[in-house]
């Protein structure tokens, strides 16, 4: 009975130990990251990532780290965002861009539902309802064919390849729906939405979308 309670007790002080390891890991890294974004990112993106309108989009908004993956953050540090202010990092490593990543998830504050976003259906939509529905209520934030901030607008470029080549159709959609608390970027789902979209209207937007990354994709 003592041998059992012995082994017992050093497997629960192992256990212990090894959750303490990675706790340690993990803080190391989110301070690592911390440091990587002050040196690189902080300068367009602000402190704690909180963005800037017209420059620079908030990378710790509660609703974008729920449904934005790892691959989606870590691949935009990485390319960057061509036509944009938004220069590629590879020259980091792989190895520093999840760090910056760790330190932005430091900011979560909602459950993460990237997985089931990125399992939505793509839409099918139709593009030309969704370009007047895009031209009326998108263009005076996103520009008028979702150019960005380099239209002189205060919305990011959605328009872009950068952009489109890194997101699935639901998480557009759940941005459209939902939008982006304490930013310029409120729902159009619902009676409080800014245009209460249906949610065929929302699709059609989203095929219109593509036709932008499309039409981008084969100039290149």
């Amino acid at each position: 009975m003592i041998r059992h309670q012995q082994l017992a007790s050093g497997v629960m002080g192992l256990t212990l130990l090894a959750i303490g390891s990675a706790g340690h890991a993990a803080s190391a890294e989110v301070a690592q990251g911390k440091q990587l974004f002050e040196q690189n990112c902080q300068v367009c993106h602000q402190a704690d990532a909180i963005g800037k309108p017209g420059s620079a989009p908030s990378l710790t908004n509660k609703e974008l780290l729920s449904i934005g993956s790892d691959r989606f953050f870590m691949s935009t540090i990485r390319d960057g965002r061509t036509g944009t202010g938004m220069p590629p990092f590879a020259h980091l490593g792989k190895k520093k861009i999840k760090a910056i990543v760790a330190f932005l998830r430091a900011h979560e504050k909602q459950p993460g539902r990237a997985k089931e976003v990125d399992a939505q259906p793509a839409s099918f939509g139709d593009a030309r309802k969704g370009e007047l529905w895009f031209k009326e209520i998108c263009v005076s934030c996103h520009g008028d064919r979702g150019e960005g901030y380099g239209a002189g607008v205060a919305g990011t470029a959605i328009g872009k390849p950068g952009f489109l080549n890194k997101v699935s159709d639901g998480f557009i959609r759940e941005t459209i729906k939902y939008g982006r608390s304490n930013t310029r970027m409120r729902g159009f789902s619902g009676a409080d939405g800014l245009a209460n979209l249906r949610d065929s209207e929302i699709e059609d937007i989203i095929a219109y979308l593509r036709t932008l990354g499309d039409q981008h994709n084969r100039a290149r």
